[in-house]
Protein backbone atom coordinates (compact mmCIF):
# COMPACT_ATOMS: atom_id res chain seq x y z
CA UNK A 1 0.00 0.00 0.00
CA UNK A 2 0.95 3.27 -0.88
CA UNK A 3 0.69 5.82 1.41
CA UNK A 4 2.53 9.06 0.28
CA UNK A 5 0.17 11.64 -0.51
CA UNK A 6 -0.44 12.65 -4.25
CA UNK A 7 -2.43 15.94 -6.09
CA UNK A 8 -5.71 14.07 -5.43
CA UNK A 9 -5.07 14.08 -1.78
CA UNK A 10 -4.31 17.08 -1.15
CA UNK A 11 -7.19 18.42 -3.31
CA UNK A 12 -9.41 16.49 -0.73
CA UNK A 13 -7.59 17.20 2.63
CA UNK A 14 -7.96 21.42 1.22
CA UNK A 15 -11.57 20.63 0.96
CA UNK A 16 -12.44 18.74 4.30
CA UNK A 17 -10.19 21.21 6.13
CA UNK A 18 -11.83 24.02 4.29
CA UNK A 19 -15.43 23.09 5.42
CA UNK A 20 -13.92 22.26 8.69
CA UNK A 21 -12.87 26.09 8.94
CA UNK A 22 -16.18 27.28 8.19
CA UNK A 23 -17.87 25.30 10.87
CA UNK A 24 -15.73 26.37 13.35
CA UNK A 25 -16.27 30.15 12.27
CA UNK A 26 -19.71 29.64 12.72
CA UNK A 27 -19.45 27.52 16.04
CA UNK A 28 -17.27 30.36 17.85
CA UNK A 29 -19.56 33.19 16.27
CA UNK A 30 -22.28 31.59 18.10
CA UNK A 31 -20.29 31.05 21.37
CA UNK A 32 -19.53 34.63 21.58
CA UNK A 33 -15.57 33.60 21.11
CA UNK A 34 -12.80 36.08 20.99
CA UNK A 35 -10.97 37.27 18.28
CA UNK A 36 -7.95 35.79 19.01
CA UNK A 37 -9.06 32.67 19.20
CA UNK A 38 -10.38 32.60 15.76
CA UNK A 39 -6.78 33.58 14.39
CA UNK A 40 -5.03 31.22 16.74
CA UNK A 41 -6.89 27.79 17.54
CA UNK A 42 -8.48 27.72 14.21
CA UNK A 43 -5.40 27.96 12.05
CA UNK A 44 -3.65 25.67 15.06
CA UNK A 45 -5.98 22.75 15.10
CA UNK A 46 -5.39 22.83 11.46
CA UNK A 47 -1.79 22.76 11.05
CA UNK A 48 -1.45 20.39 14.19
CA UNK A 49 -4.09 17.53 12.39
CA UNK A 50 -2.14 17.73 9.52
CA UNK A 51 0.90 17.21 11.09
CA UNK A 52 -0.25 14.48 12.29
CA UNK A 53 -1.62 12.71 9.56
CA UNK A 54 1.69 13.68 7.76
CA UNK A 55 3.30 11.35 10.43
CA UNK A 56 0.83 8.56 10.18
CA UNK A 57 1.13 8.51 6.37
CA UNK A 58 4.88 9.22 6.28
CA UNK A 59 6.11 7.05 9.06
CA UNK A 60 3.92 5.19 11.26
CA UNK A 61 1.91 3.20 9.12
CA UNK A 62 4.78 2.51 6.45
CA UNK A 63 7.50 1.68 9.08
CA UNK A 64 5.18 -0.43 11.41
CA UNK A 65 2.05 -1.18 9.51
CA UNK A 66 3.37 -2.34 5.72
CA UNK A 67 6.93 -3.21 6.87
CA UNK A 68 7.56 -4.63 10.00
CA UNK A 69 4.07 -5.71 11.26
CA UNK A 70 4.71 -3.99 14.86
CA UNK A 71 0.96 -3.02 15.81
CA UNK A 72 2.19 -2.92 19.27
CA UNK A 73 4.30 -0.11 18.25
CA UNK A 74 2.31 1.63 15.50
CA UNK A 75 -0.43 1.84 18.71
CA UNK A 76 2.29 3.07 21.37
CA UNK A 77 4.24 5.73 18.65
CA UNK A 78 -0.12 6.77 17.50
CA UNK A 79 -0.88 7.61 21.10
CA UNK A 80 2.40 9.70 22.01
CA UNK A 81 1.51 11.66 18.89
CA UNK A 82 -2.20 12.60 18.84
CA UNK A 83 -1.12 13.46 22.82
CA UNK A 84 1.65 15.29 22.20
CA UNK A 85 0.14 17.32 19.54
CA UNK A 86 -3.16 17.48 21.04
CA UNK A 87 -1.71 18.94 24.05
CA UNK A 88 -0.34 21.66 21.99
CA UNK A 89 -3.45 22.73 20.99
CA UNK A 90 -5.25 22.08 24.38
CA UNK A 91 -3.01 24.30 25.98
CA UNK A 92 -3.31 27.21 23.14
CA UNK A 93 -7.16 26.71 23.32
CA UNK A 94 -6.86 26.82 27.05
CA UNK A 95 -4.77 30.30 26.80
CA UNK A 96 -6.53 32.07 24.24
CA UNK A 97 -9.64 31.29 25.87
CA UNK A 98 -8.55 32.98 29.02
CA UNK A 99 -8.70 29.74 31.33
CA UNK A 100 -8.31 30.04 34.85
CA UNK A 101 -4.95 28.23 35.40
CA UNK A 102 -5.05 27.52 38.94
CA UNK A 103 -8.02 25.20 37.84
CA UNK A 104 -6.15 23.61 35.00
CA UNK A 105 -7.20 19.54 34.93
CA UNK A 106 -5.08 16.90 36.50
CA UNK A 107 -2.00 15.67 34.63
CA UNK A 108 -4.79 12.38 33.38
CA UNK A 109 -7.34 14.81 32.32
CA UNK A 110 -5.39 16.73 30.60
CA UNK A 111 -3.72 13.64 28.51
CA UNK A 112 -7.61 12.36 27.99
CA UNK A 113 -8.57 16.07 26.79
CA UNK A 114 -5.35 16.20 24.51
CA UNK A 115 -5.86 13.21 23.11
CA UNK A 116 -9.26 13.63 21.53
CA UNK A 117 -9.12 17.05 20.98
CA UNK A 118 -7.64 16.51 17.49
CA UNK A 119 -8.90 13.32 17.37
CA UNK A 120 -12.21 14.26 15.36
CA UNK A 121 -10.24 16.52 12.88
CA UNK A 122 -7.45 14.48 11.67
CA UNK A 123 -9.41 11.50 12.36
CA UNK A 124 -11.82 12.08 9.63
CA UNK A 125 -9.72 13.44 7.03
CA UNK A 126 -7.40 10.36 8.15
CA UNK A 127 -10.10 7.97 7.24
CA UNK A 128 -11.15 9.54 4.19
CA UNK A 129 -7.41 9.19 2.86
CA UNK A 130 -7.19 5.79 4.10
CA UNK A 131 -10.33 4.45 2.43
CA UNK A 132 -9.04 6.17 -0.91
CA UNK A 133 -5.20 4.76 -0.63
CA UNK A 134 -7.61 1.43 -0.34
CA UNK A 135 -9.52 1.68 -3.36
CA UNK A 136 -7.01 3.28 -5.43
CA UNK A 137 -4.75 0.36 -4.34
CA UNK A 138 -7.68 -2.30 -5.56
CA UNK A 139 -7.66 -0.59 -8.78
CA UNK A 140 -4.29 -0.71 -9.20
CA UNK A 141 -3.91 -4.49 -8.48
CA UNK A 142 -6.80 -5.50 -10.74
CA UNK A 143 -4.87 -3.39 -13.35
CA UNK A 144 -1.32 -5.36 -12.56
CA UNK A 145 -3.68 -8.66 -12.47
CA UNK A 146 -5.53 -8.00 -15.73
CA UNK A 147 -1.74 -7.05 -17.36
CA UNK A 148 -0.61 -10.53 -16.22
CA UNK A 149 -3.57 -12.39 -17.06
CA UNK A 150 -2.82 -11.37 -20.80
CA UNK A 151 0.74 -11.53 -20.73
CA UNK A 152 -0.28 -15.23 -19.42
CA UNK A 153 -2.56 -15.66 -22.03
CA UNK A 154 -0.22 -14.66 -25.23
CA UNK A 155 2.36 -16.74 -23.47
CA UNK A 156 0.55 -19.53 -23.68
CA UNK A 157 -0.76 -19.38 -27.21
CA UNK A 158 2.62 -18.51 -28.51
CA UNK A 159 3.60 -21.73 -28.14
CA UNK A 160 3.79 -23.15 -31.26
CA UNK A 161 6.01 -25.66 -32.49
CA UNK A 162 7.89 -25.35 -35.55
CA UNK A 163 8.13 -28.96 -36.43
CA UNK A 164 4.44 -28.32 -37.61
CA UNK A 165 5.75 -26.40 -40.34
CA UNK A 166 8.37 -29.12 -41.14
CA UNK A 167 6.35 -32.13 -41.31
CA UNK A 168 3.80 -29.83 -43.93
CA UNK A 169 6.73 -29.20 -45.77
CA UNK A 170 7.70 -32.56 -45.98
CA UNK A 171 3.85 -33.67 -47.37
CA UNK A 172 4.04 -30.65 -49.27
CA UNK A 173 7.45 -32.26 -51.33
CA UNK A 174 6.01 -35.31 -51.21
CA UNK A 175 3.06 -34.22 -52.78
CA UNK A 176 3.97 -32.32 -55.31
CA UNK A 177 5.50 -34.82 -57.42
CA UNK A 178 2.47 -37.17 -56.97
CA UNK A 179 -0.89 -35.17 -57.02
CA UNK A 180 -0.13 -31.33 -58.61
CA UNK A 181 -3.52 -30.83 -58.05
CA UNK A 182 -3.69 -31.57 -54.28
CA UNK A 183 -0.73 -30.08 -53.39
CA UNK A 184 -1.85 -26.85 -54.74
CA UNK A 185 -4.89 -27.27 -52.52
CA UNK A 186 -2.28 -28.31 -49.81
CA UNK A 187 -0.41 -25.32 -50.16
CA UNK A 188 -3.83 -22.86 -50.53
CA UNK A 189 -4.84 -24.47 -46.84
CA UNK A 190 -1.52 -24.21 -45.27
CA UNK A 191 -1.35 -20.42 -46.00
CA UNK A 192 -5.65 -20.41 -45.10
CA UNK A 193 -3.99 -21.58 -41.33
CA UNK A 194 -0.78 -19.15 -41.05
CA UNK A 195 -3.10 -16.39 -42.27
CA UNK A 196 -5.03 -17.18 -39.48
CA UNK A 197 -2.63 -17.68 -36.86
CA UNK A 198 -0.98 -13.80 -37.82
CA UNK A 199 -4.09 -12.16 -37.64
CA UNK A 200 -5.12 -14.04 -34.13
CA UNK A 201 -2.03 -14.14 -32.38
CA UNK A 202 -3.22 -11.84 -29.82
CA UNK A 203 -6.86 -12.62 -29.69
CA UNK A 204 -8.26 -13.97 -26.73
CA UNK A 205 -10.92 -15.75 -28.06
CA UNK A 206 -12.42 -16.32 -31.48
CA UNK A 207 -15.95 -16.85 -32.58
CA UNK A 208 -16.85 -20.72 -32.72
CA UNK A 209 -17.19 -19.93 -36.76
CA UNK A 210 -14.05 -18.97 -37.26
CA UNK A 211 -12.58 -21.35 -35.08
CA UNK A 212 -14.30 -24.22 -37.50
CA UNK A 213 -13.63 -23.35 -40.93
CA UNK A 214 -9.56 -23.06 -38.96
CA UNK A 215 -9.68 -26.92 -37.81
CA UNK A 216 -10.92 -27.66 -40.96
CA UNK A 217 -8.15 -26.44 -42.86
CA UNK A 218 -6.36 -28.48 -40.51
CA UNK A 219 -7.86 -31.37 -40.95
CA UNK A 220 -7.72 -31.42 -44.41
CA UNK A 221 -3.75 -31.20 -43.76
CA UNK A 222 -3.79 -34.33 -41.32
CA UNK A 223 -6.09 -36.05 -43.61
CA UNK A 224 -3.31 -35.35 -46.42
CA UNK A 225 -0.70 -36.15 -44.13
CA UNK A 226 -2.02 -39.42 -43.01
CA UNK A 227 -4.41 -41.18 -45.16
CA UNK A 228 -7.07 -43.11 -43.96
CA UNK A 229 -5.31 -43.56 -40.75
CA UNK A 230 -7.75 -40.94 -38.49
CA UNK A 231 -11.26 -40.70 -39.83
CA UNK A 232 -12.45 -36.83 -38.70
CA UNK A 233 -16.24 -35.52 -38.21
CA UNK A 234 -17.33 -32.24 -37.49
CA UNK A 235 -21.03 -32.31 -36.18
CA UNK A 236 -22.74 -29.20 -35.69
CA UNK A 237 -25.77 -29.65 -33.36
CA UNK A 238 -26.22 -25.95 -32.84
CA UNK A 239 -25.93 -22.32 -34.43
CA UNK A 240 -22.40 -20.93 -34.20
CA UNK A 241 -23.40 -17.06 -34.05
CA UNK A 242 -22.60 -15.60 -30.66
CA UNK A 243 -20.16 -18.45 -29.63
CA UNK A 244 -16.70 -17.99 -28.68
CA UNK A 245 -13.98 -20.34 -27.52
CA UNK A 246 -10.14 -19.98 -27.25
CA UNK A 247 -8.30 -19.11 -30.17
CA UNK A 248 -6.83 -22.32 -31.23
CA UNK A 249 -8.37 -24.64 -29.04
CA UNK A 250 -10.11 -27.20 -31.67
CA UNK A 251 -6.53 -27.47 -33.39
CA UNK A 252 -5.55 -28.40 -29.91
CA UNK A 253 -7.44 -30.62 -29.20
CA UNK A 254 -7.32 -32.41 -32.89
CA UNK A 255 -3.28 -32.51 -32.33
CA UNK A 256 -3.49 -34.20 -29.16
CA UNK A 257 -5.25 -36.74 -30.89
CA UNK A 258 -2.81 -36.99 -33.09
CA UNK A 259 0.23 -36.69 -30.77
CA UNK A 260 -1.31 -39.63 -28.57
CA UNK A 261 -2.78 -41.95 -31.22
CA UNK A 262 -1.49 -44.43 -34.21
CA UNK A 263 -3.53 -46.36 -36.19
CA UNK A 264 -3.51 -50.14 -36.16
CA UNK A 265 -3.52 -52.20 -39.38
CA UNK A 266 -7.09 -52.33 -40.13
CA UNK A 267 -7.96 -49.99 -37.27
CA UNK A 268 -7.90 -46.69 -38.09
CA UNK A 269 -8.70 -43.86 -35.24
CA UNK A 270 -12.25 -41.85 -35.64
CA UNK A 271 -12.66 -38.54 -34.33
CA UNK A 272 -15.51 -36.72 -33.60
CA UNK A 273 -15.85 -32.66 -33.30
CA UNK A 274 -19.26 -32.16 -31.80
CA UNK A 275 -20.93 -28.84 -30.86
CA UNK A 276 -23.40 -28.88 -28.84
CA UNK A 277 -25.06 -25.58 -26.83
CA UNK A 278 -22.60 -24.92 -24.27
CA UNK A 279 -20.03 -27.14 -25.01
CA UNK A 280 -17.43 -28.55 -27.73
CA UNK A 281 -16.58 -31.75 -27.43
CA UNK A 282 -13.55 -33.88 -29.23
CA UNK A 283 -13.81 -37.91 -28.81
CA UNK A 284 -11.75 -40.43 -30.45
CA UNK A 285 -10.83 -43.79 -30.08
CA UNK A 286 -8.00 -45.12 -28.78
CA UNK A 287 -5.71 -48.24 -30.00
CA UNK A 288 -2.72 -49.54 -28.20
CA UNK A 289 -0.02 -47.89 -30.53
CA UNK A 290 0.91 -44.41 -29.30
CA UNK A 291 2.00 -41.90 -31.69
CA UNK A 292 5.48 -40.48 -31.13
CA UNK A 293 4.00 -37.06 -33.49
CA UNK A 294 5.70 -33.86 -32.03
CA UNK A 295 2.25 -31.49 -30.64
CA UNK A 296 1.76 -28.40 -32.29
CA UNK A 297 0.06 -25.28 -30.32
CA UNK A 298 -0.50 -24.93 -26.64
CA UNK A 299 -1.35 -29.06 -26.00
CA UNK A 300 -4.15 -29.83 -23.76
CA UNK A 301 -2.47 -28.68 -20.68
CA UNK A 302 -1.88 -25.34 -21.99
CA UNK A 303 -5.25 -25.44 -23.20
CA UNK A 304 -6.64 -25.81 -19.17
CA UNK A 305 -4.54 -23.20 -18.06
CA UNK A 306 -5.21 -20.73 -20.88
CA UNK A 307 -9.65 -21.67 -19.67
CA UNK A 308 -8.75 -21.00 -15.60
CA UNK A 309 -7.89 -17.39 -17.02
CA UNK A 310 -10.43 -17.14 -19.17
CA UNK A 311 -13.75 -18.27 -17.42
CA UNK A 312 -14.73 -20.07 -14.29
CA UNK A 313 -15.51 -23.33 -15.95
CA UNK A 314 -12.97 -25.99 -16.31
CA UNK A 315 -11.93 -28.49 -19.30
CA UNK A 316 -13.92 -32.09 -18.75
CA UNK A 317 -11.66 -34.91 -19.74
CA UNK A 318 -12.69 -38.84 -19.66
CA UNK A 319 -10.09 -41.24 -20.37
CA UNK A 320 -11.38 -44.98 -21.08
CA UNK A 321 -9.55 -47.79 -22.35
CA UNK A 322 -11.24 -47.40 -25.43
CA UNK A 323 -12.35 -43.79 -25.67
CA UNK A 324 -10.81 -40.21 -24.76
CA UNK A 325 -13.49 -37.62 -24.44
CA UNK A 326 -12.34 -33.81 -23.97
CA UNK A 327 -15.11 -31.10 -23.37
CA UNK A 328 -14.49 -27.62 -23.62
CA UNK A 329 -17.04 -24.75 -22.75
CA UNK A 330 -18.54 -22.09 -24.99
CA UNK A 331 -17.98 -18.97 -24.29
CA UNK A 332 -21.42 -16.59 -24.48
CA UNK A 333 -19.74 -12.71 -24.02
CA UNK A 334 -21.79 -10.32 -22.67
CA UNK A 335 -21.73 -6.52 -23.20
CA UNK A 336 -19.57 -5.91 -20.21
CA UNK A 337 -17.05 -8.09 -21.71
Amino acid sequence: MNTKLNKSDYIIISIVYAVTVIFNCIDYYRSDNFLIEYLIDIPLAVILSFLIILIFMYWLIPSYIVKEKKYGQFVFYGLVVMCFFGAIDFLAGYWTGNGDWSKFPKWYDFLLQSFFGLSDDAGFVFGILLAKKFYEGQAQFFNVQKQQKENELKLLRSQIDPHFLFNNLNTLDALIDRDTTKAKEYINRLSLIYRYLIRTKDAEVMELSEEIAFAENYIFLMETRFGEDYNFQVKKETLLKNKFIPTGSIQALLENVVKHNKAEQAKNISVVVAIEENWLTVINTKTKIQSREESFGTGLKNLKARYKLLSDQEVHVINTDLKFKVSIPIVKLSNES
